[in-house]
């Protein structure tokens, strides 16, 4: 399955099997030299375990295995993927930080929700933004998380943790733009595409906003000198909001596919970029509702 996305994506197994392990050792070394490295490290190690949590998944694996089994099976998946971010840890003589990974490790992978419980987790987004709300759903366990690292920020006076959990949460929202709906739920809109376009992008800012606005308001109070540069990057998070609304129905009916990644990574490390990838996303993203929606 790992291999036919990567082939999907465009990318060749040989290309994805050579960068994958070295960008994930620059990208770790990189960020375990900063002072709250730890933290965000185990962050976006749990954030890799989220997907293996998958209800529908999980279902599936109960209805093969026994409960004991399948409890086993879950903690060997579980600690499987934490191994590379456990290993560079331990590594790193970051042995408290590993063994923290590992007990969070296996206590999500005891977790799971039960289809059978008539329960239905709380959003604060409405029901027609249905990428927040099925994202936020599959994630949540991830925004205590953001939250923790801004509560960190302030008790350690460190404005970058702060800023680092602002960007978590607007990387957590990016990934609920990741795959397509179905054409009728674009054609439902009954808009032209400049305006689906507006209200997607509007309804995406908003949510997020929703989510982020409670980080941004904590760092201004503990940070007054530094309103501007919050301000400035509460902006810079909403422009890629937009772009990854665009992004998606660029590609629409299929998913984002491995230039328009390139492009927006690439977007990341040389912002100004955007002035150009913007526009270019949007006369994309035009030219392929116009197939489902009428002008």
């Amino acid at each position: 399955m790992f291999n036919r996305k990567w082939i999907d994506f465009g990318v060749p197994l040989l290309l994805a099997y050579s960068v994958i392990p070295l960008v994930f050792i620059l990208f770790s070394d990189f960020l375990l030299k900063a002072s709250f490295g730890g933290y965000v490290y185990i962050f976006i190690a749990l954030g890799f375990l989220s997907k293996l949590s998958d209800p529908k998944k999980n279902e599936f694996l109960k209805s093969l295995f026994t409960p004991p089994n399948y409890r086993l099976l879950r903690v060997i998946e579980n600690l499987l993927g934490s191994l590379p971010f456990v290993g560079f840890l331990i590594y790193k003589h970051q042995h408290l930080n590993a063994l923290g990974l590992v007990l969070l490790a296996i206590f999500m992978a005891l977790f799971s929700f039960n289809s059978n419980v008539n329960f239905t987790t709380p959003t604060p987004f409405g029901k027609r933004p249905f990428e927040f709300t099925v994202g936020f759903r599959k994630t949540f366990l991830l925004f205590p998380i953001t939250y923790f690292l801004t509560y960190k920020s302030i008790s350690v006076n460190n404005l970058n943790l702060g800023f680092f959990s602002m960007v978590g949460i607007a990387l957590i929202c990016l990934f609920y733009y990741s795959k397509p709906e179905k054409t009728y739920f674009v054609w439902n809109f009954s808009l032209s595409p400049k305006n689906f376009l507006f209200e997607k992008i509007k309804t995406c800012c908003v949510n997020f906003s929703l989510l982020s606005v409670p980080i941004a308001i904590g760092l201004s109070i503990f940070f007054p000198k530094e309103v501007l540069s919050i301000a400035v990057l509460f902006l810079f998070c909403n422009v890629y909001m937009a772009i990854i609304v665009l992004a998606k129905y660029a590609a629409y009916p299929n998913e984002i596919n491995f230039p328009q990644f390139i492009w927006i990574l690439f977007s990341f490390l040389f912002p100004p970029i955007v002035i150009g990838l913007i526009p270019f996303f949007y006369s994309q993203s035009i030219k392929k509702t116009n197939l489902f929606l009428d002008d």
